[in-house]
């Protein structure tokens, strides 16, 4: 059986990241990209696909983790009947090549350990050559070639290599495992205590720019650390998860590659850390969108690969089983050729609020900004998959013409609060005939609530986003009764869905069947504290709070039958609704857009339906 998937923790160097089990082994870990492939697959199969594996040789009494104060250094303290070992994991920020440093440290007693490290290259497909090297032991595959550097001596056995050892108390076994691509020379030797040293010092000096005070900080920080695990230094790109095919639902099909830079995922991210003080990542992301955007705006793709690559071609890795059995393993992922009309609104939102966080101005990136209004005003109309990336055919997602109307105020804010030159009167008005397309068309009067798109009555739990980005205010009678329908339908043992799935039938063209959507009750929580129910607010915040893993993790949902997390791990967009529900909830701090008011809303009121719709 494999481990759940809570019972991982990441460390990463801002270019890839490991996860760790808490029985001490390595499953998942990419090189020297999140988008590469795979020398450990296990968490997609079994030890066979790769996996490095330290431990205690005999019974593990009690295991406890923590990662060391407000770092990604992981240290994970086995307790046996000989005594106790403390584990330290993390991957020191990337210097020439790719390290992972592991050491044993000896707390009490006299622990015997074993080691099995299994390099499996291509995503758990291919055994590479291993042979010693000057007292290295060094693994080569077509590009890939890999390093373990130890003092402990280790042979081969069963195409693995393998080691048994003791530690005492105050005693230290250190690991050292380093990628770099087979046809350069060796690698330089690293110092795994000074590598500790270091990369305690770079994460404290990161945290230490963190404006944040509120309540929750020890939740929020570590949210804020996980973000800047995801993102890719060289580039700036943000990835959306770790991981590929970590299953929505245990043991179906929804299974998705996440190591990439969704437009969407990556625009919320920097605002949670932009509002936390890490200015310098608004700077880095915004020259990543540049590059990766650059062209006609009509070829805008919804995600990138880390470094802006556009071909994202999607495939099944046929020889892995899936975790648990969940198949297929997707590699690539499809979606990245659809037209998402929600993440003009997305970036146009996350540069404006870059400029009201002080980020100084870039000429090419309101030019930028222009074209893509001139996009949006000539499509938003289109039907779109939205922001679920649905595979059954396009829709008018409600959602996705908020996101339209998000872009059009956005930019007007630029020109009224921050004198950048466009035609303002132009883009007021088409805000204001969005506004009254959504009011009249994405409204259902019949049950006193928006709806997942156009003449549908189904729900979608998106719509929980239009007092969070200043659409309406949370007091509207529309956003009660929006809220009041998806707590009736959408609700399912406290958490919310994302939309109404009939069983054998989805609007996604999937098979209906998935867990809890955690941005989802995240966001009831936050339209509950802009309603003024600051203690139901607070009451579900706790609730999700408590999700978490023992080092503060959470996936992308929550399975509310199984008792536990699944999607991909661990997953942006669960950590980013967290830092704003916090943030929303504590004093001095509040939302991220001004609440507007009753008289601030144009007099737009529903109208009629069009008897022939333009759609």
């Amino acid at each position: 059986m494999p481990l759940l998937i809570e019972d991982y923790a990441v460390i990463g160097d801002t270019q890839t990241a490991a996860l760790v089990g808490r029985d001490g082994s390595i499953d998942w870990l990419c090189l020297p990209r999140f988008d590469s492939g795979a020398v450990f697959a296990a968490l997609l199969g079994d030890e066979s696909n790769g996996r490095w594996l330290i431990a205690p040789a005999g019974e593990v009494r009690a295991t406890r983790r923590r990662y060391r104060g407000d770092t990604m250094v992981l240290e994970t303290e086995f307790d046996t009947d000989e005594g106790t070992v403390r584990l330290i994991d993390f991957m020191p920020p990337r210097g020439v090549a790719a390290d992972v440093v592991r050491i044993v440290e000896g707390v009490r007693g006299r622990v015997q350990m074993r080691m099995d490290l299994r390099m499996r290259f291509g995503y758990g497909s291919i055994v590479p050559w291993v042979r010693r090297v000057d007292g290295d032991t060094v693994a080569v595959a077509g590009p890939d070639a890999a390093w373990l550097r130890t003092p402990i001596a280790v042979h081969g056995e069963n195409m693995t290599t393998v080691a048994a050892f003791s530690v005492g108390e105050g005693g230290r076994a250190p690991f050292v495992l380093t990628w770099r691509e087979s046809h350069l020379p060796t690698p330089e030797p690293v110092d795994p205590a000074a590598a500790l040293e270091d990369t305690v010092c770079y994460w404290g000096e990161w945290v230490g720019q963190c404006t944040y005070t509120g309540p929750w900080r020890e939740a929020v920080v570590r949210s804020l650390l996980t973000l800047k695990t995801l993102t890719y230094a060289p580039t700036g790109g943000i990835v959306a998860a770790v991981t590929t095919s970590l299953p929505e639902a245990l043991g179906g099909v929804r299974n998705w590659d996440y190591r990439y830079c969704w437009l969407r995922d990556a625009t919320i991210t920097l605002q949670s850390l932009m509002y936390a003080g890490f200015v310098d990542e608004a700077r880095a992301w915004r020259s990543w969108l540049l590059r990766a955007i650059a062209g006609d705006p009509a070829q805008m793709q919804i995600m990138y690969g880390v470094a802006g690559e556009r071909t994202l071609n999607e495939r099944i890795a046929d020889w892995l089983p899936g975790y648990g059995g969940a198949e297929p393993v997707r590699i690539g992922n499809a979606a990245a050729n659809q037209f998402q009309l929600d993440v003009y609104g997305e970036v146009m939102d996350a540069l404006h609020q870059a400029r009201k966080a002080g980020l100084e101005p870039d000429t090419q990136a309101w030019a930028v900004q222009r074209v893509m209004m001139t996009f949006v005003e000539n499509n938003w109309r289109r039907p779109d998959e939205g922001i679920w990336e649905v595979r059954g055919g396009p829709q008018q997602f409600t959602h996705s013409k908020l996101m339209a109307w998000v872009a059009a105020d956005r930019a007007v804010k630029a020109v009224e609060q921050f004198g950048r030159e466009g035609p303002a009167p132009r883009w007021r008005a088409l805000r204001d005939e969005i506004f009254r397309d959504i009011m009249s068309h994405g409204y259902d009067s019949r049950r006193g609530s928006f709806t997942q798109f156009y003449g549908s009555a189904e729900l979608d739990a998106s719509l929980l986003m239009m007092p969070l980005v200043g659409f309406l205010p949370a007091t509207h009678e529309r956003v009660r009764g929006t809220v009041e329908a998806i707590e009736r339908e959408l609700m399912r043992d406290g958490f919310v869905q994302r939309y109404t799935q009939t069983p054998g039938d989805s609007v996604d063209g999937l098979p209906a069947g998935e867990g809890a959507f955690l941005a989802c009750s995240f966001w009831l929580a936050q339209n509950y504290a802009l309603m003024g129910r600051r203690d139901k607010a607070q009451e579900k915040f706790e609730h999700l709070l408590a999700l978490r893993n023992d080092v503060g993790l959470l996936a992308e949902e929550y399975d509310p039958i199984a008792r536990r997390q699944v999607g991909n791990f661990p997953q942006a967009f669960s950590h980013v609704p967290l830092i704003d529900t916090a943030r929303n909830l504590a004093p001095g701090e509040g939302p991220k857009h001004p609440r507007r008011r009753e008289g601030e809303i144009p007099a737009q009121e529903a109208s009629p339906p069009d008897p022939c719709p333009r759609y």
